[in-house]
């Protein structure tokens, strides 16, 4: 392989810099020219390529967000959209691909192997920490200590009034970030995706913690939670208690800033084990990291086996918290 092509897509999360880093100055490392393909899969079909040396990633390791930029192609979603984007591909010389990104991502990538051969290894770019192959995904650290940040931050305000506060965060379809935050934090209780809970039973929780002298509280929200989102919830439980409430939506605030130590080191490693993939011969799967150790996953995998869990956090916050 003489030429790679590196590109972010979807949301984007910290560490994405440090993994483009990794991916440009490993290959040129063994001798790989490299392309950024800008924009995602966007910038694949109108061809937005610009060549990458090791300068083109200096002092960026650092940056949150993504320097060869991001978004969403309905088009690419299309045959026709991914036929364009092979040519493209073809007439810069680019030979593989390397994907940086969540399951959406990875969907796109895998058609392009499926339908037209294309090489290509991913490396997992999400806050959400929601695909199977990994214990952690680029971004995952940066944002939980992001909304623990806010958390503790919003915690003394809440004291100071004496209030109920609802924390709503990111996490799509789950609830790693809520679990993980809602421990962290000293939350009374979380509401995740994968654990039943309803407005009766958080009333429940906080008549018991008012009973025992608590005036201040803050229940911890993800926002793919079945009982709807953080705003319908406080509503259902004032009806139910009577107790005012605040509301924060913590949002995108989540997926900026500067990457932890944490993501950077994820990054690198997983970003130059993308290349060594591809230049092995290895294709349609996700580099990634379980119990230290880098490991290849199959792309379809990533979305279609559901990442566990650690449940024993549940009962951990509900000890902790009585």
């Amino acid at each position: 392989m003489k030429k790679l092509g590196v590109f972010t897509s979807g949301g984007d999360a910290p560490g994405m810099n440090a993994a483009v880093r990794a991916v440009v100055r490993g290959a040129l490392y063994r001798g790989v020219k490299v392309e950024g393909i800008m924009r995602g899969y966007t910038g694949m079909i109108t061809g937005e390529f610009k060549p990458m040396e090791a300068s083109s990633v200096s002092n960026i390791i650092q940056r949150g967000g993504t320097i060869i930029k991001t978004s969403r192609s309905e088009e690419f979603m299309l045959p026709a959209g991914r036929e364009k984007a092979v040519q493209m591909l073809k007439q810069a010389g680019i030979e593989g691909l390397v994907a940086i990104g969540g399951d959406g991502t990875f969907h796109g990538a895998h058609a392009l192997w499926e339908e037209h051969a294309i090489p290509i290894i991913g490396v997992p770019g999400t806050i959400d920490n929601d695909l199977y192959g990994t214990d952690y995904t680029i971004g995952y650290d940066t944002a939980i200590n992001t909304a623990l940040d806010a958390i503790d931050k919003i915690r003394d305000t809440a004291d100071s009034h004496e209030r109920l506060f609802f924390v709503e965060v990111m996490g799509r379809n789950s609830g790693a970030i809520a679990l993980d935050v809602a421990v962290a934090g000293g939350a009374e209780a979380v509401v995740i995706p994968e654990a039943a809970q309803n407005a009766e039973g958080i009333a429940r929780i906080l008549q018991y913690a008012t009973n025992r002298g608590k005036t201040s509280m803050i229940f911890v929200i993800a926002e793919g939670a079945d009982c709807g989102d953080a705003n319908s919830l406080a509503n259902e439980v004032k009806e139910l208690t009577g107790r005012e409430f605040k509301v924060t939506v913590l949002g995108y605030i989540q997926r900026g800033g500067g990457p932890t130590a944490e993501d950077r080191v994820l990054a690198s490693k997983l970003g130059i084990a993308a290349v060594d993939a591809l230049l092995a011969g290895e294709t349609d799967k996700m580099a990634g990291q379980v119990s230290g150790q880098v490991v290849l996953t199959p792309l379809p995998l990533t979305w279609q086996k559901r990442k566990p869990l650690d449940m024993s956090l549940l009962e951990m916050l509900t000890i902790l918290s009585s």
